[in-house]
């Protein structure tokens, strides 16, 4: 028989074909588990499968007495009380670094659109202001990438890969994180200071309490107004009421978005502005990093249900 997983996020069946082939699978659709199976049946699991987004208190987890493992597809986990887990002998395991590749790359794919008014350039083509030699105040020469300051708050495997690729656009690359890390880079020692230095603000640190509303109104006021943030990381870490206030004045100059504080996000004051670039959270939605980030998924429950130890479980530390 089978060993048994709860799905309890939400997922497209296509993500979850390679985990039906090796378990049974009891699927939530992202709805209340008690609703759709009975308490004999939520008894009894011992691993699910969640977003590492979606929230996971003790009171969720005690709905479960036999949970042992709590696996995330992707390679965040800011959704999961770890310290309740770890109180119950409940094993995280997420997939670090498994779409570093690909969200570097929409980051950079961001930066480029926003700080190059892509958006702008494509309606003024097919407006045919373009033919009509129609001035536009959008069309000015913007700077290019050649010297421009990039600052990463976050050095870790995505925010290694962005500064990579930032490097090979001849751009200079500053970071700041909760330590100094062993990279090529300027460190400094606060994010205000980052902010201070730099014309672009990759965020590409992991979500948690010590990072909610980090790039706040007094961060954006020091990128300045040529100054330009992007934020492939959480939503949470940016204060978007303040971002929306900062491209409203234009006391920065744009803006670009794969992650918000609300998902999905609706239209409002944030997307009718005209100097910010939105993408519904798919840095990761590549089909490469999907095959990595199942690999990781499969390697854990695997590993659990063979009584081993997660490869890829979430190091607190």
């Amino acid at each position: 028989m089978a060993d048994k997983v709860l799905i309890y996020s939400r997922f497209p069946k296509s993500m979850l074909a390679r985990f039906a082939e090796r378990f049974e699978l009891l699927d939530t659709g992202g709805k209340p588990a008690r609703e759709l199976f009975s308490s004999d049946e939520l008894g009894g699991i011992r691993a699910m499968l969640t977003a590492g987004g979606t929230p996971l208190d003790a009171e969720a987890m005690d709905l479960f007495p036999k949970l042992g493992a709590i696996v995330c597809y992707g390679t965040g986990y800011d959704g999961i009380d770890l310290k309740a887990a770890a109180a119950r002998n409940i094993a995280v395991g997420h997939s670090p670094g498994a779409n570093a590749a690909s969200v570097a790359d929409i980051a950079m794919t961001l930066m480029l659109a926003t700080t190059r008014r892509i958006l702008a350039a494509d309606h003024y083509v097919r407006s045919g202001d373009w033919a009509s030699s129609k001035q536009s105040p959008m069309m000015r020469p913007q700077a290019g990438m050649p010297g421009r300051r990039i600052g990463i708050y976050g050095m870790g495997e995505i925010g290694r890969k962005i500064a990579a690729r930032c490097a090979a656009f001849e751009s200079e690359v500053g970071y700041f994180s909760r330590s100094q890390r062993d990279v090529p880079y300027q460190y400094f020692p606060t994010l205000e200071m980052l902010a201070d230095w730099c014309s672009v603000l990759m965020i590409a640190v992991r979500a948690g309490p010590e990072t909610q509303h980090a790039v706040n109104a007094d961060i954006l006021k020091r990128l300045g107004a040529d100054g330009y943030v992007v934020n492939i990381s959480r939503g949470s870490v940016i204060d978007e009421k303040a971002l929306v206030a900062a491209l409203t004045d234009r006391s920065i100059a744009g803006a670009g978005l794969d992650v918000y504080e609300t998902e999905p996000h609706s239209p409002d004051a944030l997307t009718a502005l005209p100097n910010v670039v939105l993408a519904p959270h798919i840095g990761g939605h590549t089909l490469e990093s999907h095959v990595a980030m199942q690999n990781c998924v499969l390697a854990n429950l695997s590993a659990f249900f063979e009584g081993k130890p997660l490869p890829h479980a979430v190091k607190t530390a």
